[in-house]
């Protein structure tokens, strides 16, 4: 279902083309930003998540798409995002949210003020205990990485950038894709999606038998193909671009936030960055932990596979070939490292 890697191998980076753009609207935005977006001698490392949270969700929409329950308020994706020092290259690694964590003590749950001392817990349950701060400081000891820029979006705000896309944004499946939990019901073949079923799509884990592991492929493949759209009528029109841009972002306060002027000023870092020099993948995965007591089942990482990527990451180099981690014991969790350019739909 993929186009061949040629077709697409000069495409500039559209989120860095759309935001450089945007400094035109934005008067100041990169001087402003000049003195405070980092550039590490080894990359910069932003952390993307994405919250479980129907915070300004309609009844109507969470009937519609399936988004009834009670909402987790943690976190259900998270992408450590490696950009090079020369700004030549954008590697894309997915945590999985049942991955288990070490949750460092002392420190007091926010949502009821109770002390913890460390205790293992999913590392989606970062953020419901501690926020983006604990967040960004578990993921930092997992890793070994420092994690310079943080960003994140809730369901409203997911559901209210893709809408201001033109048609919404491709997704494509060689098999019939029907996942009861989340609604979505997909033909093979390429369908374009808007706000509501795109958040269907980013969300089916039921639906390919992969579970998360194929959910995080399907948020990967809709990162790439949501870029490629941005090149059709926002770029040009830049009240749009703007709008995008502000709903994207949101106004939340957060330790290490990304601002809109630091995504300019990292837009223009990156203007000649092609999709083919990006690339995506999921923490290699050993297998699965037995159950622990008030935590339940969660995902252990290949210790020497995870170390080996956020080793090369550290220094600054791209991600290791496949062959060069050793397989998991789960089929779908196989480390297979994929440039943006492959995931592409026609």
């Amino acid at each position: 279902m993929n186009l061949p890697r040629a077709r697409w191998a000069r495409r500039p980076l559209l989120v860095p083309a759309a935001l450089t753009a945007l400094a035109t609207l934005v008067p100041g935005a990169l001087a402003t930003a000049a003195d405070d977006l980092p550039a590490p001698e080894h990359g910069l490392n932003l952390l993307v998540v994405g919250i479980d949270s129907r915070e300004g969700v309609t009844e109507e929409e969470k009937e519609r798409h399936r988004l009834g329950g009670r909402a987790c308020e943690c976190t259900d994706v998270m992408m450590l995002v490696h950009i090079s020092a020369a700004n030549d290259r954008m590697d894309v690694v997915s945590l999985p949210r049942d991955s288990l964590a070490t949750l460092p003590g002392p420190h007091h749950d926010r949502r009821t003020g109770e002390a913890h001392d460390a205790h293992p817990a999913k590392i989606n349950n970062a953020w419901a205990e501690g926020g983006p701060a604990f967040t960004t400081e578990v993921v930092e000891a997992m890793t070994g990485l420092p994690v310079h820029r943080y960003l994140e979006i809730d369901f409203r705000r997911f559901m209210d950038t893709v809408d201001r896309i033109d048609g919404g944004v491709p997704v494509c499946t060689e098999q019939p894709l029907k996942d009861p939990v989340t609604g979505i019901d997909l033909a093979p073949g390429t369908t374009r999606v808007r706000g509501g079923e795109a958040l269907q799509y980013v969300r089916s884990r039921r639906a390919d038998g992969q579970m998360d592991f194929g959910r995080i492929r399907k948020q990967q493949q809709f990162v790439v193909n949501t870029l490629e759209r941005l090149r059709d009528g926002v770029l040009g029109d830049p009240e749009r671009l703007k709008a995008l841009a502000a709903t994207l972002r949101g106004t939340g306060p957060a330790d290490r936030g990304v601002s809109v002027a630091e995504l300019v000023l990292l837009a223009g870092r990156l203007k000649n960055l092609s999709t083919a020099r990006t690339a995506f993948a999921t923490v290699p995965v050993r297998g699965f932990n037995p159950d622990i007591e008030g935590v339940g089942s969660t995902v252990a990482w290949d210790t020497e596979g995870a170390a080996e990527v956020f080793g090369r990451l550290g220094r600054d180099e791209p991600l290791p070939p496949a062959d060069a981690v050793v397989p998991s014991e789960i089929p779908a969790a196989v480390y297979r490292p994929a440039d943006g350019a492959s995931l592409i739909c026609p």
